[in-house]
């Protein structure tokens, strides 16, 4: 029970930024191509009260959190944006759908900033101050921001693969020719489904997996 807690303390934080500012950054790049229906909604801001989803950022994470799942991710309230208002729609399409997970990827980095800033005091921290408040402080830290490096990139892996309602399937049609984009576009309805079966198949470790191994490695030899 103590080292759920403890899981549950380290991973918190980090899905909850990862999910909110990925959301933000959707609103915020459409509200600078022209749609300000996420800020009449007041959903540019970081309050995560205005973006959380029972399930998905708060449920989901603990039940991998609890399972021992090898990864921890969620989701907030997806960000209103009414395309039609973009000033060109199917190019500005891309740029805002690209938002969430460029987000995530700058976030990503930010926490491998920090873990690689930090991890040498506790490396050389001398053994009488290994449970000292400062030095605990580091530690949590320390690992909250490792968590930030997986949550981050498994977040934005997932989010670019290329099916519609994903941010990658958005991008897609978006940079598609029409007709071909109208076909994409139609399974979006379908798409959580195409999901739900790729996962329960475990096809869906196949996908990720490459890419967010890719991405780990180039982050933590980044320094």
């Amino acid at each position: 029970m103590e080292e759920t807690i403890r899981q549950i303390a380290i991973w918190a934080l980090p899905v909850l930024v990862a999910v909110v500012f990925h959301e933000v950054a959707h609103g915020w790049v459409a509200y600078r191509l022209g749609d300000s229906t996420a800020a009449r909604l007041g959903r540019l801001t970081l309050n995560p009260f205005a973006h959380v989803d029972l399930f998905g950022t708060i449920l989901l994470p603990l039940m991998l959190i609890v399972t021992h799942a090898p990864f921890v991710f969620g989701y907030a309230k997806p960000v209103p944006v009414n395309f039609l208002n973009l000033r060109n729609p199917k190019r500005d399409m891309i740029w805002v759908a690209a938002a969430g997970p460029a987000m995530n990827l700058a976030l990503a980095f930010v926490c491998t900033v920090i873990w690689k800033s930090l991890a040498p005091m506790l490396d050389a921290r001398p053994d009488p101050a290994a449970g000292s408040a400062a030095g605990n402080y580091i530690t949590a830290i320390v690992l909250m921001a490792q968590s930030g490096i997986l949550i981050n990139v498994v977040l934005a892996v997932f989010n670019m693969l290329p099916l519609p309602p994903l941010d990658g399937g958005r991008v897609l049609v978006g940079l598609l020719p029409r007709a071909l984009a109208v076909k994409l576009a139609r399974i979006e309805p379908f798409g959580f489904i195409i999901l739900i079966v790729l996962l329960m198949t475990h096809t869906l470790d196949y996908i990720i997996d490459p890419p967010t191994e890719f991405l780990l490695k180039l982050y933590l030899r980044a320094f």
